[in-house]
């Protein structure tokens, strides 16, 4: 496999970005890079800076920045990493747990508990294997001891497992109540999405020690299972608290076409596939869609004619006088770059699209505490990326 240290244009990326996605090659620990000269990006609100940290990864799917400056990196076949500041790549974190690495599943999000600090506790999503081939979303949370995790517990498993390589979702939000939210898909059986004894299509709330908390919208609700806090999802692949409100938002895939925004509320349902803006890759309208309304279900809060392929979500806020303050970014997978929602509140005021000249698919994005965007893109030859933002 080819290994890009280092970015003297953004060419040079685009060219990386046409690497063979079947080479499976594990990355191996490596030396510190060469530090990359930042690339200006320009955008609607001044310059940014792009530069890569790492290279060599084989499919990343999620980025958690470290308080040390550090990061922790999934790649789908099933390795955690530790990134260090200086770019450099360890062998693979001991511990994790067994995955499912065929289609869509595998290893998936990573997000450092809300007390890391004293607890080095980190909270994984991946794609659980069952009996007969089948799978089914799963999380768990471990502590990181070095180069390995101990005390690995899984909290979370989507029930019924099926035998189906789609549509795991997923990612891991926490508010500050002590709830970890777990987004999912409907593993592409459409119907299971609004089925409430099934966990397929779901948004779940738990506690942070995987109990259900005692408010949930389904408690005590026959043929509903309670760990449901919202439903009718396709297959959710962001989620972030907007650190200006507390508020819960979520980003998914339509089928062809409809990608949505939402802002999830306790047991309201989303419509899928019940109510869609988008059509079958066949070209053909969703079977069991009744248009893009359906009474009793929700109406995205914003919504994409054409699917960019939605994937990690962040909100760059508390940044008073910066250009983007007060944005919302989103990977894009399908048109290989990097949406900025400007937010005036909760509504959408303006779009851009960035990174458009990298060419790969931008799987995660997350706000570090330096005040700088990271990014992984999924490819086999996966980058790690920081996009500093226009100072103004």
């Amino acid at each position: 496999m080819h290994h890009t240290r280092h970015l003297p244009s953004l060419l040079a990326v685009a060219l990386a970005a046409g690497l063979s996605a079947c080479d499976r090659a594990p990355a191996p620990a490596a030396a510190a890079p060469e530090a990359s000269a930042p690339q200006v990006v320009e955008s609607q609100q001044g310059q940014a800076r792009l530069s890569v940290v790492a290279s060599g990864l084989v499919h990343p799917w999620a980025v958690a920045p470290l308080p040390d400056g550090g990061f922790l990196v999934t790649e789908r076949g099933g390795n955690l990493r530790r990134i260090g500041a200086d770019g450099s790549i360890s062998a693979p974190i001991k511990g994790v747990p067994e995955v499912a690495a065929r289609g869509q599943g595998g290893l998936l999000d990573v997000a450092l508990a809300p007390d890391f600090a004293s607890s080095r506790r980190i909270y994984l999503t991946y794609a659980e294997p069952g009996e007969d081939g089948t799978s089914g979303t799963a999380a768990a949370y471990a502590t990181l001891d070095g180069d390995a995790l101990s005390g690995l517990t899984v909290i979370y498993r989507q029930e019924p497992k099926v035998d189906a390589e789609y549509h795991y979702g997923s990612r891991l939000a926490f508010d500050d109540e002590g709830h970890v939210f777990i987004s999912q898909g409907d593993r592409s059986f459409k119907p299971m999405a609004q089925a409430l004894d099934k966990l397929q299509g779901k948004l779940v709330r738990l506690r942070l020690d995987g109990s259900v908390p005692a408010d949930n919208p389904f408690i005590g609700r026959d043929g509903a299972r309670p760990e449901i806090w919202s439903y009718g999802h396709r297959n959710a692949q962001g989620l972030a608290i907007d650190p200006r409100t507390g508020k819960l938002w979520e980003s998914e895939h339509g089928p062809r076409g409809g990608d949505e925004i939402n802002l999830p509320g306790p047991g309201l349902n989303y419509g899928w596939p019940l109510a869609t803006h988008g059509i079958d890759y066949s070209g053909q309208p969703i079977a069991e869609a009744r248009g893009r309304e359906y009474e009793g279900t929700e109406q995205p809060h914003h919504v994409f004619e054409i699917s960019p392929g939605l994937s990690g979500m962040a909100f760059y806020a508390g940044h008073d006088g910066k250009p983007w303050n007060d944005s919302l970014f989103l990977g894009a997978l399908a048109h290989r770059n990097l949406i900025r929602l400007q937010l005036d509140g909760d509504r959408v005021v303006g779009e851009e699209r960035l990174l458009d000249a990298l060419g790969e698919r931008i799987r995660d994005v997350r706000a570090a505490a330096d005040g700088n965007l990271y990014l992984v893109t999924d490819e086999a030859n996966g980058k790690l990326l920081k996009l500093e933002p226009p100072q103004g």
